[in-house]
């Protein structure tokens, strides 16, 4: 019999138990698997799969031996993919489902074994041969367990539970105006590490500085201080550092970078090395700050010119999570002559991110606080903390990434006020080199002075304020676009987050009337909404909403919408609604 080593399995169990704070970034690592493909599926709507045994994936171990649930002869969903759209009787269901897939692995000693899901909707739950990992809950932020104890050599079982019920104490909650793909829609990837590696890393330009690159570097498995190496070759930047005994150490260091901006998106390769592990990655420059309403990017003005969209590709009416896929939508986006995107209403997935910094597009990233969340609830309001560090932590070395908002369209309370709060000093104090800012709808209209104004103490807390105002739509024009006028933050830059009305392409019909949902009217709409921009004071910038039509099934108009929210400047087949050229038109004017 072989002896048992207590002292390395209890070693072994606590870097387990330790993983849930490592965050890996196999888009960055060499070493990453990916575990993308057909993976084995059983529906469980009615929730049987923990009760039943799914994890541990029984077979027959003789003629007479009978397993009801198996993973055997069942069918296969892709991977990435949202389950919804991949069987059409999978359309509606929020429910479990459960993957399988086998892991075939040859064990290396020096070496640990992690699980990295880039992002699956809306809780999960991974066993490996048998064995609970661990959960997850939010559809749009990565997770991952160290498998370390737990792998073997050979054929490894891995199961993972995906559950997207809507809940109340959700985020998002029970309402949202987007389709509920469940499953795992983004990459999965098997990352193998030396014993001690680097875990995490932060370099960015230092605030209000061009010439001082600032940051951190973390280890993870060592006792004692250690060299690292930063290495910016383009920069002629070498340098080794010496971390304290825990493995960490921060930095300063001089250098004159070409500063990255929409015009020249410049990234320069970034390498990391300690020991056996290295990890390069592109990474740009900039500065982003306010002067008094102005928006600062490398200490000038610009104005913002963007749109909004969601992670979908309307045409296959699924989630978005290919390299492809971001390039459909961002391509779209250039030739609109867009500078900039609002990924409303969630992180989206890293691909997407990644390829807009390379094209130059600036990014507002949000986590999901949108409408009907609750507030007044402590364990809701830990999960949105948690969220928020997860994306800061996630795309803190994106130089596209230059405002972190805190809500979208959240009404005004005490509870309210403090939890926005809260996360406003949270993202300060994580990160101080990006703006902060929300997205507000409260907007109030005096009808003697034709004046809009916001009445909302948030405000004074952030650097940039947006306001969602469908005129034209939600509300008519109560007086001629150009003489309505707006007193908001005006010590702020203002930025029109979203605007817009609904059109079915290739509809025809007077540009006067609402109710005739034609392209004609959507144009006219956006022709009186720039009109009335010129009157904004503040307004630093513009995005419409929405770039495509996108699946809602809180739209229930079957004639013009069955499914569908029609606000797309493009239709849900690719096609450019009058309204595009309107924009377009604006964005080539500034």
């Amino acid at each position: 019999m072989k002896k048992f080593n207590l002292s390395l399995v209890l070693l072994l169990i606590s870097i387990w138990v330790f993983s849930e704070s490592i965050l890996l970034n196999p888009y960055n690592r060499k070493d990453a698997i990916s575990l993308n493909g057909e993976w084995n599926v059983i529906i469980d709507p009615f929730c049987r799969g923990e009760i039943s045994g799914f994890y541990k994936n029984k077979k027959p171990s003789g003629k007479a031996d009978f397993v009801e649930y198996s993973f055997s002869n069942v069918f296969r969903l892709h991977v990435p993919g949202d389950f919804n759209s991949q069987l059409p009787e999978l359309k509606y269901y929020e429910g479990n489902v459960w993957y399988q897939r086998t892991l075939k692995l040859n064990i290396i000693s020096d070496k640990r074994q992690f699980l990295y899901f880039a992002g699956a909707n809306y809780f999960s739950k991974v066993w490996l041969n048998g064995v609970e990992m661990g959960s997850h809950e939010g559809g749009f932020l990565p997770f991952q367990f160290d498998i370390t104890p737990f792998v073997k050599n050979g054929e490894n079982d891995l199961v993972v539970m995906v559950n997207n019920n809507r809940k109340k104490e959700n985020i998002p909650a029970m309402n949202f105006d987007w389709w509920n793909y469940g499953g795992i829609s983004r990459d999965v990837f098997l990352v193998q590490t030396p014993t001690s590696f680097i875990e995490d890393y932060k370099i960015q330009l230092k605030k209000s500085s061009s010439t001082t690159l600032t940051g951190y570097l973390r280890l993870n498995g060592v006792q004692t201080a250690q060299n690292v190496e930063i290495n910016i070759p383009e920069l002629k930047i070498n340098k080794t550092l010496t971390t304290n005994e825990t493995g960490e150490v921060s930095f300063e260091i001089s250098a004159k970078p070409q500063l990255w901006n929409p015009e020249i998106p410049k990234l320069y390769s970034v390498r990391f090395v300690f020991g056996k592990d290295t990890i390069c990655e592109d990474i740009g420059f900039r500065t982003i700050e306010t002067k008094g309403d102005k928006v600062m990017l490398n200490g000038i003005p610009v104005f913002l010119k963007g749109v909004n969209f969601h992670e979908e590709i309307p045409q296959r009416m699924g989630r978005a999570y290919s390299d492809a896929d971001a390039a459909m939508i961002l391509n779209e986006v250039k030739a609109l002559g867009c500078n900039f995107i609002r990924t409303g209403h969630y992180p989206q997935n890293e691909r997407i991110v990644r390829m807009a910094e390379k094209m130059g597009l600036m990014i507002w990233e949000e986590i999901p606080i949108w409408q009907g969340i609750d507030f007044t609830n402590e364990t809701v309001m830990k999960k949105a903390e948690v969220m928020f560090k997860d994306m800061i932590a996630r795309d803190k070395n994106r130089a596209a990434i230059i405002i972190w908002s805190v809500a979208n369209e959240t009404a005004p309370s005490t509870d309210r006020n403090r939890v926005l709060r809260g996360l406003v000093n949270l993202t300060r104090k994580l990160d101080n080199t990006r703006l902060i800012g929300a997205a507000f709808n409260n907007i109030s209209y005096t009808k003697e002075t034709s004046t809009f104004t916001l009445q909302d103490s948030l405000v004074q807390s952030l650097d940039l304020v947006g306001v969602n105002k469908y005129m034209g739509w939600y509300m008519s024009f109560p007086v001629a676009p150009g003489q309505l006028k707006w007193n908001i933050a005006i010590d702020k830059p203002l930025l029109i987050s979203e605007f817009g009305g609904e059109a079915v392409y290739g509809q025809h019909g007077a540009n006067d009337v609402a109710s005739s949902w034609s392209e004609e009217y959507q144009e006219k709409l956006y022709i009186d909404n720039i009109d009335m921009f010129k009157n904004i004071p503040n307004l630093c910038g513009i995005t419409p909403w929405v770039l495509f039509d996108f699946r809602s099934p809180t739209r229930m108009n079957y004639l013009n919408q069955n499914g569908w929210n029609r606000k797309g400047l493009v239709s849900d087949k690719g096609l450019r609604k009058k309204a595009w050229y309107v924009v377009k038109d604006y964005f080539n004017s500034k």
